[in-house]
């Protein structure tokens, strides 16, 4: 389908309208963390280094980085294994009630986030009697990063069929003889996108995270969240903003060069 000259002037106004509503506010808060204002006024008086100096030397905010990484961490390793279980078990097998397993899977992303962190916080507190802590933000995390993992694996296996896992296994090939050699290399991208999409979405996650830290756990989300509005804190929560920026847009970026070299092929 062609596109007249309007049409195109239109849709290229209605792209620059939202990528800008989308992007500016983040610029805005990058040039905030080089302000010279300490309640972050715009346009801001005049540059400098300072806040960048001061939240890198902020015990508080370094160990927030530390806790979301390390949680962002474990969250994915949890979401690798139990994902590529789930995906083979509905990819490989039919038994019933399926596709009823297959909707409870991806259900903990499509539900909005405050639901998922209540119903959390109450199986953890008052079903398993546990303190909230590492161990419930952690398999909090695993719940939504699941649902990655289980997606690109699931997609890859559907895209890759078994015709070479049984041709493996015709020739005399075990079981994990065909998986070292035939299946890990046709998902391997795939679980490595999955990987990363999940530590992108653990590391910054905060509704669900309100709910299952509890007061012994600070991730950086929460570290933003707590001194947001604290005197002379905003610049260096700008600082903060802006790592995670980053830290967030590294695995995204290689999950999404992942997915399209391989849809390419």
């Amino acid at each position: 389908m062609k596109l007249t000259l309007p049409s195109r002037i239109v849709l290229g106004i209605v792209a620059a309208v939202t990528l800008a509503f989308i992007y500016v506010p983040i610029v805005i808060v990058v040039l905030n963390s080089f302000s010279t204002s300490k309640n972050l006024t715009w346009p801001p008086p005049g540059f400098t280094t300072e806040w960048w100096v001061k939240a890198f030397t902020n015990e508080a905010a370094l160990a927030a980085v530390s806790t979301s990484v390390t949680v962002a961490f474990a969250a994915t390793a949890i979401a690798l294994l139990l994902g590529t279980a789930l995906s083979f078990a509905l990819h490989r097998f039919t038994f019933f009630g399926k596709s009823t397993v297959n909707l409870l899977v991806v259900l903990p992303i499509a539900l909005p986030g405050i639901v998922t962190g209540i119903a959390l916080n109450n199986a953890f507190r008052t079903m398993l009697g546990l303190q909230l802590g590492w161990l419930t933000i952690i398999v909090a995390h695993a719940t939504f990063c699941v649902v990655t993992v289980f997606n690109n694996v699931f997609a890859r296996l559907r895209r890759v069929g078994t015709s070479l896992e049984e041709a493996s296994s015709d020739l005399g090939a075990g079981i994990w003889t065909t998986f070292r050699l035939v299946t890990f290399p046709q998902i391997r991208s795939a679980l490595f996108a999955g990987g990363l999409l999940s530590f992108a979405l653990s590391f910054d996650e905060i509704i669900v995270t309100t709910f299952t830290a509890g007061s012994g756990v600070q991730t950086l989300p929460i570290f933003i969240l707590e001194n947001m509005f604290r005197p002379n804190q905003a610049p260096i929560v700008a600082v903060v903003a802006v790592v995670m920026i980053l830290i967030a847009i590294v695995p995204i970026y290689l999950a999404q060069r992942l997915t399209s070299s391989d849809s390419s092929r």
